[in-house]
């Protein structure tokens, strides 16, 4: 049985450990390293780990912001409802539209990323074909079904609570963890490729666009880090969401600049940028023997199965915060009385993105697909953590007359970042605009990059509309000057 909830209905089970498993599987650093190294070396040749390490640097900046918010104001509609709160009701909707968007792509690509680790799977257990099909780790449309599958499974257990949920995906990283800094490690001092200081060197890169989009998808390696907050009124303490981002925002630095080090001990640039999607299997191959060799895969298929639960509990919470203000249909906020959370609005999340996982297949090739969803979701993740910045320093501008110092962490560095952010988007989104002469469907087109962040913004001002007129929605209606927060409140946020 469901009804309309209030957030106080939302069950109080979790800790600052389900809070960190939450973040961790979000970010997701096994299939991140294991398939995102070699779509990010492909675009920044050997200096891979210098651009995790810049992107690092506004994502923590975004962490601080968030932490702050969460602190003065704990809503796990997260950014939507502070941008809307400070910055008005319109750019709310787009801060909490564009995650909730970039949330079904990013589970429409890792379904069909699960479905290739699965199949890779297969063809280590020797079964190369199914139904009379050769199984193929690259074909967009083979990798999709499977993955669909497992997307059904997942979402039973996101459905039937939170707390559930993050003790599966423990289980999960000890494993792929545990592995993980093994291979890792063995890398480093087996590898071939002699170890270059030029790796980390800033004045190496080829081209400004590349150095742009190399940081954008830095920025989305990242990604995920804020889950966390999406649960923060079902946590049993109000840091515990802040704690949580930060400890798997940190464990994410070690283990992608770990990662991407020793990869590029082991294998050579085109090694890297070929290998795609079985990357992280080409990498163990290079390092063991069977059955060895199959322990990556394994730690990279739980990876990408955590990563699809994790991605599908955030974004069933953010509809919820926007079903309340009534900026979404009452659907959203229907709250399980048996599990404690947001079943119908889970379900549908997973529908919709199956739908758009299928629609991927017009990319025949995986890696291909991979890479066009990765570049639409940069894009988008860059312009709602600014939002989310820009909201932080409004809030507590107050500082700044009162408190210099602590103006500098609450109102300056969040500033910057934002700044960074959108220079990085309008940057490359400029690139895209000028790449191409004309429309197709390739990755290497820059019209088509640009037409899923297009799509994505026009309908988040469609939606914001309806709310608007169609539901008159309270946002829309009542005072939306920013906020700003006294300076007594503001330095005890500190």
């Amino acid at each position: 049985m469901e009804h309309t909830s209030s957030s106080t209905e939302l069950k109080k089970s979790l800790g600052v450990v389900d809070g960190v498993v939450l973040a961790a599987s979000s970010t997701a650093a096994t299939t991140s390293i294991g398939i995102g190294l070699g779509v990010l070396a492909s675009i920044t040749g050997r200096r891979t780990p210098l651009i995790l390490l810049l992107g690092f640097l506004p994502m923590l900046g975004i962490a601080s912001a968030y932490a702050r918010l969460n602190k003065a104001e704990p809503n796990c509609g997260a950014g939507y409802v502070w941008v809307g709160r400070s910055m008005g009701p319109w750019l709310g909707m787009i801060a909490g539209w564009v995650p909730l968007a970039g949330g079904v792509v990013f589970l429409a690509y890792t379904t069909s990323v699960t479905g290739s680790v699965l199949v890779q799977c297969a063809h280590k257990a020797g079964v190369d074909s199914l139904l009379g099909r050769h199984l193929d780790a690259n074909s967009t449309l083979q990798c999709t079904l499977i993955g669909l599958v497992v997307l059904a499974a997942v979402t039973v257990t996101a459905v039937t609570g939170v707390h559930k949920a993050t003790r599966l995906q423990t289980c999960l990283l000890v494993f792929e963890y545990a592995v993980l800094l093994v291979f890792c490690c063995w890398g480093l001092f087996a590898g071939d490729q002699p170890f270059s200081l030029s790796w980390f060197n800033p004045f190496a890169f080829g081209s400004p666009a590349a150095l742009a989009q190399g940081l954008v998808l830095a920025v989305f390696f990242y990604w995920g880090w804020d889950a966390a907050f999406s649960v923060t009124e079902e946590t049993e303490r109000a840091g515990d969401a802040a704690r949580g981002s930060y400890i798997a925002l940190f464990t994410m630095l070690g283990l992608f600049l770990l990662g991407a080090v020793a990869f590029q001990r082991v294998m050579a640039t085109p090694e890297m940028s070929e290998t795609g999607a079985q990357g992280l299997t080409y990498y163990a191959s290079r390092l063991a023997d069977e059955p060895w060799a199959t322990l990556p895969l394994v730690a990279l298929m739980f990876s990408a199965v955590a990563s699809l639960q994790a991605g599908i509990i955030p974004t069933a919470r953010l509809t919820l915060a926007m079903s309340r203000e009534r900026t979404l249909g009452p659907v959203w906020a229907r709250i399980s009385a048996r599990h404690g959370g947001p079943t119908a609005g889970t379900v549908i999340v997973t529908v919709i993105s199956a739908v758009v996982a299928i629609l991927t297949v017009v990319i025949p090739k995986l890696n291909e697909a991979i890479l066009a969803a990765v570049n639409a979701i940069g894009i988008l993740v860059a312009l709602y953590y600014g939002l989310t910045a820009i909201a932080c320093a409004l809030r507590f501008r107050g500082l700044l007359r009162t408190s210099p110092r602590e103006a500098v962490l609450a109102v300056v560095v969040p500033s910057v970042c934002a700044v960074v952010l959108f220079a990085l988007g309008a940057y490359l989104a400029f690139y895209y605009a000028t790449l191409s002469d004309t429309f197709e469907v390739s990755v290497d087109n820059g019209w088509f990059n640009l037409l899923c962040p297009s799509v994505i913004l026009v309908t988040g001002l469609a939606v914001s509309a309806v709310a608007k007129w169609y539901r008159r929605a309270p946002a829309f209606t009542r005072t939306t000057a920013p906020v700003a927060v006294p300076a007594s409140e503001a330095e005890s946020l500190s």
